[in-house]
Protein backbone atom coordinates (compact mmCIF):
# COMPACT_ATOMS: atom_id res chain seq x y z
CA UNK A 1 0.00 0.00 0.00
CA UNK A 2 1.44 3.32 -0.64
CA UNK A 3 0.11 6.80 0.35
CA UNK A 4 -0.70 10.50 -1.34
CA UNK A 5 -0.72 13.38 0.60
CA UNK A 6 -2.40 16.15 -0.54
CA UNK A 7 -0.53 19.55 0.09
CA UNK A 8 -0.76 21.76 -2.99
CA UNK A 9 -3.63 24.10 -1.36
CA UNK A 10 -3.34 27.90 -1.29
CA UNK A 11 -4.27 28.55 1.97
CA UNK A 12 -6.84 31.13 1.09
CA UNK A 13 -8.05 31.05 4.99
CA UNK A 14 -4.64 31.83 6.43
CA UNK A 15 -3.68 35.03 4.75
CA UNK A 16 -1.99 36.48 4.52
CA UNK A 17 0.48 33.89 6.84
CA UNK A 18 0.30 31.82 3.65
CA UNK A 19 1.24 34.33 1.13
CA UNK A 20 5.04 33.17 2.05
CA UNK A 21 4.27 29.54 3.49
CA UNK A 22 2.81 26.66 3.06
CA UNK A 23 -0.31 25.64 5.15
CA UNK A 24 0.57 22.41 5.97
CA UNK A 25 3.64 24.12 7.58
CA UNK A 26 1.99 26.42 9.89
CA UNK A 27 3.19 24.76 13.24
CA UNK A 28 0.96 23.04 15.66
CA UNK A 29 2.99 23.00 19.00
CA UNK A 30 5.49 24.10 16.98
CA UNK A 31 5.49 21.39 14.41
CA UNK A 32 3.99 21.52 11.20
CA UNK A 33 1.06 19.84 10.77
CA UNK A 34 2.44 18.14 8.01
CA UNK A 35 4.53 16.42 10.27
CA UNK A 36 1.61 14.97 12.29
CA UNK A 37 0.37 13.18 8.99
CA UNK A 38 3.39 11.78 7.91
CA UNK A 39 4.32 10.43 11.17
CA UNK A 40 0.56 8.79 11.43
CA UNK A 41 1.19 7.19 8.14
CA UNK A 42 4.93 5.90 9.22
CA UNK A 43 3.25 4.95 12.44
CA UNK A 44 1.04 2.64 9.97
CA UNK A 45 3.06 0.44 8.10
CA UNK A 46 3.02 2.50 5.02
CA UNK A 47 6.68 3.26 3.31
CA UNK A 48 5.71 4.96 -0.10
CA UNK A 49 4.15 7.90 0.22
CA UNK A 50 3.77 10.59 -2.99
CA UNK A 51 3.38 14.16 -1.62
CA UNK A 52 1.70 16.21 -4.03
CA UNK A 53 2.52 19.71 -4.20
CA UNK A 54 2.14 22.49 -6.47
CA UNK A 55 4.84 23.92 -8.62
CA UNK A 56 6.18 26.44 -5.46
CA UNK A 57 7.15 24.01 -3.39
CA UNK A 58 10.36 24.37 -1.84
CA UNK A 59 9.43 25.02 1.15
CA UNK A 60 7.78 21.95 1.64
CA UNK A 61 10.60 19.59 -0.25
CA UNK A 62 12.96 21.49 1.97
CA UNK A 63 11.32 20.81 5.63
CA UNK A 64 10.36 17.19 4.36
CA UNK A 65 13.12 16.12 2.44
CA UNK A 66 13.40 12.61 1.04
CA UNK A 67 10.98 11.26 4.32
CA UNK A 68 14.05 9.61 5.90
CA UNK A 69 13.50 11.44 9.38
CA UNK A 70 9.53 9.44 9.13
CA UNK A 71 11.06 6.58 8.26
CA UNK A 72 9.31 6.73 4.92
CA UNK A 73 10.52 7.33 1.09
CA UNK A 74 8.53 10.16 -0.24
CA UNK A 75 8.11 11.25 -3.65
CA UNK A 76 6.85 15.10 -4.97
CA UNK A 77 4.39 15.51 -7.42
CA UNK A 78 3.32 18.61 -8.80
CA UNK A 79 -0.05 19.58 -9.62
CA UNK A 80 -0.10 22.15 -11.54
CA UNK A 81 -3.66 24.29 -11.07
CA UNK A 82 -5.87 23.36 -7.84
CA UNK A 83 -8.44 21.58 -9.36
CA UNK A 84 -9.85 19.46 -7.15
CA UNK A 85 -8.90 16.14 -5.02
CA UNK A 86 -9.73 14.00 -7.71
CA UNK A 87 -7.65 15.42 -10.01
CA UNK A 88 -4.77 15.31 -7.15
CA UNK A 89 -5.02 11.78 -7.78
CA UNK A 90 -5.46 11.94 -11.48
CA UNK A 91 -1.83 13.67 -11.63
CA UNK A 92 -0.65 11.09 -9.34
CA UNK A 93 -1.20 8.23 -11.48
CA UNK A 94 2.31 7.08 -12.82
CA UNK A 95 3.10 7.11 -9.14
CA UNK A 96 0.25 5.08 -7.63
CA UNK A 97 0.35 2.65 -10.60
CA UNK A 98 -2.45 -0.03 -9.63
CA UNK A 99 -1.45 -0.14 -5.82
CA UNK A 100 -4.14 0.48 -2.96
CA UNK A 101 -3.00 3.62 -1.18
CA UNK A 102 -4.24 5.46 1.87
CA UNK A 103 -5.18 9.50 0.66
CA UNK A 104 -4.42 12.05 3.32
CA UNK A 105 -5.17 15.61 3.41
CA UNK A 106 -2.24 17.16 4.45
CA UNK A 107 -3.71 20.13 6.74
CA UNK A 108 -5.79 17.77 8.26
CA UNK A 109 -4.71 16.54 12.27
CA UNK A 110 -6.28 13.28 13.29
CA UNK A 111 -5.67 12.85 17.00
CA UNK A 112 -6.05 8.79 17.16
CA UNK A 113 -4.15 8.14 14.09
CA UNK A 114 -4.64 5.84 11.23
CA UNK A 115 -3.31 2.27 11.81
CA UNK A 116 -6.54 0.92 13.03
CA UNK A 117 -8.71 2.33 9.34
CA UNK A 118 -5.94 1.01 7.28
CA UNK A 119 -5.49 -2.47 8.72
CA UNK A 120 -9.00 -3.01 8.42
CA UNK A 121 -8.69 -2.08 5.12
CA UNK A 122 -5.84 -3.72 4.59
CA UNK A 123 -8.04 -7.05 5.56
CA UNK A 124 -11.22 -6.10 4.10
CA UNK A 125 -10.11 -4.18 0.64
CA UNK A 126 -13.30 -2.98 -0.05
CA UNK A 127 -13.87 -0.37 -3.52
CA UNK A 128 -13.18 2.49 -0.89
CA UNK A 129 -13.28 3.48 2.98
CA UNK A 130 -13.97 6.75 3.97
CA UNK A 131 -13.56 8.12 7.36
CA UNK A 132 -16.57 10.03 8.62
CA UNK A 133 -17.05 12.41 11.93
CA UNK A 134 -20.38 14.14 13.29
CA UNK A 135 -20.24 17.27 12.74
CA UNK A 136 -22.83 20.43 13.81
CA UNK A 137 -22.87 21.97 10.47
CA UNK A 138 -22.41 19.38 7.54
CA UNK A 139 -23.55 21.63 4.76
CA UNK A 140 -19.67 23.13 4.28
CA UNK A 141 -18.38 19.35 4.17
CA UNK A 142 -18.83 16.34 1.84
CA UNK A 143 -21.94 14.25 3.75
CA UNK A 144 -22.53 10.18 3.87
CA UNK A 145 -25.88 8.66 4.43
CA UNK A 146 -25.25 5.01 5.50
CA UNK A 147 -27.30 2.19 4.75
CA UNK A 148 -28.57 -0.47 7.46
CA UNK A 149 -25.31 -2.23 7.30
CA UNK A 150 -23.24 0.59 7.73
CA UNK A 151 -21.95 0.52 4.31
CA UNK A 152 -22.16 3.91 1.96
CA UNK A 153 -25.34 4.62 0.75
CA UNK A 154 -24.74 8.16 -1.01
CA UNK A 155 -22.29 10.55 -0.54
CA UNK A 156 -22.81 14.83 -1.93
CA UNK A 157 -20.56 17.71 -1.26
CA UNK A 158 -21.60 21.04 0.67
CA UNK A 159 -25.39 19.69 0.46
CA UNK A 160 -27.85 22.42 1.48
CA UNK A 161 -30.07 19.88 2.75
CA UNK A 162 -27.84 17.21 4.37
CA UNK A 163 -29.08 13.91 5.09
CA UNK A 164 -27.05 13.30 7.46
CA UNK A 165 -24.28 14.93 10.05
CA UNK A 166 -21.56 12.80 9.31
CA UNK A 167 -19.30 14.62 7.11
CA UNK A 168 -16.27 12.83 5.25
CA UNK A 169 -12.93 13.57 6.85
CA UNK A 170 -9.33 14.34 4.99
CA UNK A 171 -8.41 10.54 5.18
CA UNK A 172 -9.65 8.08 2.65
CA UNK A 173 -8.64 4.31 1.47
CA UNK A 174 -8.64 3.18 -1.82
CA UNK A 175 -8.09 0.55 -3.80
CA UNK A 176 -7.48 1.05 -8.05
CA UNK A 177 -10.67 0.92 -8.73
CA UNK A 178 -11.15 4.79 -7.78
CA UNK A 179 -9.39 5.54 -11.11
CA UNK A 180 -12.09 4.39 -13.16
CA UNK A 181 -14.55 6.41 -11.03
CA UNK A 182 -12.34 9.47 -11.26
CA UNK A 183 -12.07 8.97 -14.85
CA UNK A 184 -15.69 9.06 -15.36
CA UNK A 185 -16.51 12.46 -13.25
CA UNK A 186 -17.32 15.59 -14.59
CA UNK A 187 -15.60 19.09 -13.08
CA UNK A 188 -18.69 19.85 -10.52
CA UNK A 189 -19.64 23.38 -10.71
CA UNK A 190 -16.81 25.19 -8.93
CA UNK A 191 -14.82 23.73 -11.88
CA UNK A 192 -13.20 20.91 -9.42
CA UNK A 193 -12.81 17.09 -10.03
CA UNK A 194 -14.79 15.93 -6.99
CA UNK A 195 -13.39 12.78 -5.24
CA UNK A 196 -16.93 12.41 -3.65
CA UNK A 197 -18.15 11.96 -7.17
CA UNK A 198 -15.46 9.42 -7.73
CA UNK A 199 -16.47 7.83 -4.97
CA UNK A 200 -20.32 8.03 -5.63
CA UNK A 201 -19.78 6.43 -8.95
CA UNK A 202 -18.16 3.69 -7.19
CA UNK A 203 -21.49 3.52 -4.87
CA UNK A 204 -23.83 3.94 -8.15
CA UNK A 205 -21.70 0.97 -9.92
CA UNK A 206 -22.35 -1.62 -6.80
CA UNK A 207 -19.18 -1.07 -5.47
CA UNK A 208 -18.45 -1.94 -2.07
CA UNK A 209 -17.89 1.72 -0.68
CA UNK A 210 -17.53 1.27 3.91
CA UNK A 211 -17.06 3.80 6.18
CA UNK A 212 -15.62 4.55 9.36
CA UNK A 213 -17.31 6.73 12.05
CA UNK A 214 -13.83 8.22 13.68
CA UNK A 215 -14.73 8.84 17.69
CA UNK A 216 -11.16 10.64 18.13
CA UNK A 217 -10.07 14.49 17.86
CA UNK A 218 -10.14 15.25 14.28
CA UNK A 219 -9.88 19.11 12.88
CA UNK A 220 -9.29 20.35 9.20
CA UNK A 221 -6.61 23.22 10.12
CA UNK A 222 -8.00 25.58 7.30
CA UNK A 223 -8.39 28.48 9.27
CA UNK A 224 -6.89 30.58 12.07
CA UNK A 225 -9.85 29.19 14.69
CA UNK A 226 -9.06 25.40 14.19
CA UNK A 227 -5.45 25.81 14.23
CA UNK A 228 -5.40 27.54 17.42
CA UNK A 229 -8.17 24.66 18.59
CA UNK A 230 -5.79 22.27 17.94
CA UNK A 231 -2.85 23.50 19.43
CA UNK A 232 -4.60 23.69 22.48
CA UNK A 233 -5.44 20.05 22.36
CA UNK A 234 -1.89 19.09 21.15
CA UNK A 235 -0.50 21.29 24.27
CA UNK A 236 -3.12 19.45 26.78
CA UNK A 237 -2.57 16.03 25.42
CA UNK A 238 1.84 16.06 25.07
CA UNK A 239 4.06 14.92 27.13
CA UNK A 240 7.78 16.25 26.69
CA UNK A 241 10.91 16.67 28.15
CA UNK A 242 9.74 19.87 30.38
CA UNK A 243 12.06 22.87 30.77
CA UNK A 244 14.82 20.63 31.37
CA UNK A 245 16.81 21.58 27.85
CA UNK A 246 16.29 25.34 28.47
CA UNK A 247 17.59 28.05 30.84
CA UNK A 248 15.33 29.03 33.60
CA UNK A 249 16.53 32.03 36.10
CA UNK A 250 15.47 32.51 39.78
CA UNK A 251 13.30 35.08 39.20
CA UNK A 252 10.83 33.35 36.86
CA UNK A 253 7.65 30.98 37.85
CA UNK A 254 7.01 27.95 35.35
CA UNK A 255 3.72 25.80 36.58
CA UNK A 256 2.23 23.17 34.61
CA UNK A 257 3.61 21.30 31.73
CA UNK A 258 6.31 23.88 29.93
CA UNK A 259 8.51 22.34 27.30
CA UNK A 260 11.58 24.29 26.49
CA UNK A 261 14.00 23.18 23.72
CA UNK A 262 17.50 23.56 23.52
CA UNK A 263 18.70 27.16 24.43
CA UNK A 264 15.27 28.47 25.05
CA UNK A 265 15.76 30.86 27.86
CA UNK A 266 13.35 32.54 30.42
CA UNK A 267 14.59 35.60 32.63
CA UNK A 268 12.16 37.12 35.46
CA UNK A 269 9.26 35.88 33.84
CA UNK A 270 5.42 34.37 34.86
CA UNK A 271 5.35 30.79 32.52
CA UNK A 272 1.57 29.00 32.65
CA UNK A 273 1.67 25.63 30.61
CA UNK A 274 0.60 23.81 28.44
CA UNK A 275 3.36 25.95 26.77
CA UNK A 276 6.28 25.15 24.52
CA UNK A 277 8.90 27.56 23.49
CA UNK A 278 11.21 27.60 20.85
CA UNK A 279 15.43 26.83 20.40
CA UNK A 280 16.84 29.76 20.70
CA UNK A 281 13.88 32.07 21.87
CA UNK A 282 14.33 34.54 24.81
CA UNK A 283 11.69 35.25 27.23
CA UNK A 284 12.14 38.37 29.50
CA UNK A 285 9.53 39.72 31.92
CA UNK A 286 6.44 38.12 30.34
CA UNK A 287 3.77 36.58 31.10
CA UNK A 288 3.05 33.38 28.90
CA UNK A 289 0.28 31.00 29.12
CA UNK A 290 -1.39 28.86 28.49
CA UNK A 291 -2.04 27.02 25.44
CA UNK A 292 0.59 29.35 23.92
CA UNK A 293 3.33 27.77 21.55
CA UNK A 294 6.61 29.97 20.66
CA UNK A 295 8.22 29.42 17.43
CA UNK A 296 12.71 29.33 17.90
CA UNK A 297 14.41 32.12 17.65
CA UNK A 298 11.40 34.64 18.84
CA UNK A 299 12.05 37.61 21.36
CA UNK A 300 9.38 38.06 23.62
CA UNK A 301 9.95 41.31 26.49
CA UNK A 302 7.54 42.56 28.96
CA UNK A 303 4.46 41.29 27.16
CA UNK A 304 1.61 38.76 27.58
CA UNK A 305 0.40 36.91 25.65
CA UNK A 306 -1.81 33.40 26.04
CA UNK A 307 -3.57 31.04 23.96
CA UNK A 308 -1.64 32.05 20.41
CA UNK A 309 0.89 30.67 18.07
CA UNK A 310 4.46 32.77 17.02
CA UNK A 311 5.96 31.41 14.42
CA UNK A 312 9.67 31.65 14.15
CA UNK A 313 11.83 35.02 14.45
CA UNK A 314 8.91 37.25 15.63
CA UNK A 315 9.19 39.66 18.54
CA UNK A 316 6.89 41.18 20.48
CA UNK A 317 7.73 43.78 22.86
CA UNK A 318 6.18 46.18 25.78
CA UNK A 319 2.37 44.52 24.40
CA UNK A 320 0.14 44.06 27.38
CA UNK A 321 -2.28 41.47 26.11
CA UNK A 322 -1.95 38.90 22.93
CA UNK A 323 -4.66 36.35 22.87
CA UNK A 324 -6.15 34.14 20.41
CA UNK A 325 -4.11 35.44 17.89
CA UNK A 326 -1.30 33.75 15.10
CA UNK A 327 1.51 35.74 14.43
CA UNK A 328 4.13 35.34 11.17
CA UNK A 329 7.60 34.57 10.65
CA UNK A 330 9.70 37.64 12.05
CA UNK A 331 6.92 39.94 12.93
CA UNK A 332 7.53 42.32 15.12
CA UNK A 333 5.36 43.82 17.71
CA UNK A 334 5.71 46.81 19.55
CA UNK A 335 3.62 49.09 21.99
CA UNK A 336 2.53 52.81 20.51
CA UNK A 337 2.61 55.40 22.67
CA UNK A 338 -1.58 55.14 23.47
CA UNK A 339 -2.93 53.10 26.10
CA UNK A 340 -5.45 49.96 25.34
CA UNK A 341 -6.13 47.07 27.00
CA UNK A 342 -6.26 43.75 24.31
CA UNK A 343 -5.39 42.74 21.25
CA UNK A 344 -6.38 39.96 18.74
CA UNK A 345 -3.63 39.38 15.44
CA UNK A 346 -3.56 37.42 12.64
CA UNK A 347 -0.29 38.63 11.02
CA UNK A 348 1.90 37.28 7.87
CA UNK A 349 5.28 37.05 7.47
CA UNK A 350 7.92 39.93 7.92
CA UNK A 351 4.53 41.98 8.96
CA UNK A 352 5.71 44.88 11.45
CA UNK A 353 2.81 46.69 13.47
CA UNK A 354 2.90 48.86 16.39
CA UNK A 355 -0.07 49.03 18.83
CA UNK A 356 -1.92 51.33 21.22
CA UNK A 357 -0.60 50.18 24.77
Amino acid sequence: MKALVLAAGTGTRLRPVTHTGAKQLVPIANKPVLFYALEAISAAGIANVGIVVEPNADDIKKAVGDGSRFGVDVTYICQEQPLGLAHAVLVSQDFLGSDDFLMYLGDNYVGGGVTSVVEAFRHDRPSARILLTQVPDPTAFGVAELDDTGRVASLEEKPTRPKSDLAVMGVYLFTSEIHEGIREIKPSARGELEITHAIQWLIEQGRDVTATVNTSYWRDTGNVADILEVNRHVLDTTEGPGAAAGEVDPDSTLIGEVHLEEGARIVRSWVEGPVVIGAGTLITDARIGPYTSIAEDCRVSGSAIRSSILLSGSTVDGVSAIADSLIGRHASITTAAAGGDSHRLVLGDHTRIALAG
